[in-house]
């Protein structure tokens, strides 16, 4: 049997319908609280974290459900959509505290004095050339309740990031120069936009006095990390650590019928002992990697055969030097 359900490679048109996504590539995406498993050790972590409002910094390997946690934690505590800020080599603090288009606002300065327009009240110039990034948005000190910041990846930072974040943790506070100095001593700065805010939705601008913002309930903040690099001292004194254990075939084997919804076949939980033993003899997988290949072999419009182990050869192939 040959798994030519979709595309032929014939060239010749033919009327197909296309397959739903699994439950975790569709979009929007969805936020799935309900199927995470914390493993041992992590509730103590994040209930740490919450008392003593501080960050939480989890280690573990790509795929191991690091991301995961603060969308449960922010459904259970009902802390609101999720703010992300997924961290590049680029990333800087100034960008997830607010963004000034600086150029934008110069040139329609100069559309307006060369038409001779009036220009606008003092507020309103700079307030359309602002927006307040993840962070900036998490320290807000209007909602009642603490807003969840995910910082993904932070070991992917430049150097400096992690000190130049000291501060700002320490505080809870922070300036935006541009309104420091501007004459206006409130300006109206857009919001960052949540996990599952609807985009259609105009999001009410928090007013900006003189400048600067302080926190009253500082956020539920996690930091993830593939272990990658190590951070200064006085970075991870202000966080709780957590460091992912290595995923069990227990542990995996609910991940994965969470995520599938339905109970494992023999075949696919073979596939789970083979995933948690090559991991252990030091291959990089990934977990979504297992999902995949999971959904691939239960379902009842996969392949078979040959044609199915291969499939699971390209689907289960080592990161490392990939």
């Amino acid at each position: 049997m040959t798994w030519d359900t979709y595309y032929r490679g014939t060239g010749e048109p033919h009327d197909t319908e296309l397959p739903d996504p699994p439950p975790w590539r569709a979009f929007p995406r969805r936020s799935a609280p309900r199927t995470f498993q914390p493993p041992k050790g992590l509730t103590d972590a994040v209930n740490a974290a919450v008392f003593l409002h501080r960050p939480l910094l989890i280690t573990g390997a790509a795929g191991s459900g690091k991301s995961t946690v603060i969308e449960q934690v922010a459904d259970e505590l009902q802390l609101g959509p999720v703010l992300r800020w997924h961290i590049t080599s680029r990333s800087t603090l100034s960008d997830a505290l607010y963004r000034y288009d600086a150029l934008g606002h110069i040139h329609t300065l100069r559309l307006a004095q060369s038409s001779g327009t009036p220009k606008a009240g003092h507020g309103d110039e700079i307030a359309a050339f602002l927006q307040l990034g993840p962070l900036g948005t998490a320290l807000l000190p209007d909602s009642a309740r603490p807003r969840a910041l995910l910082i993904d990846e932070i070991d992917k930072s430049d150097l400096d990031l992690p000190s130049d974040l000291l501060d700002v943790l320490e505080r809870g506070a922070y300036e935006i120069p541009e309104l420091v100095r501007h004459s206006n001593p409130r300006v109206p700065v857009r919001r960052w936009r949540g996990d599952g805010e609807d985009k259609e939705t105009e999001l009410e601008p928090y007013e900006v006095q003189d400048g600067r913002v302080q926190c009253r309930r500082f956020p539920f903040i996690v930091m993830t990390s593939n272990g990658e690099r190590e951070f200064p001292a006085p970075f991870l004194r202000r966080c709780i650590r957590y460091d992912m254990p290595p995923l069990s075939v227990e542990l995996l084997h609910s991940v994965v019928e969470a995520h599938v919804q339905q109970s494992l076949p023999p075949h696919a939980a073979e596939l789970v002992k083979v995933f948690v033993d090559r991991v252990a003899r030091g291959e990089t997988l990934a977990v979504d990697q297992l999902l995949n290949t999971v959904k691939l072999v239960i379902d009842e419009q996969g392949p078979a055969g040959e044609q199915r182990d291969r499939l699971i050869g390209y689907l289960l192939r080592n990161l490392s030097g990939a």
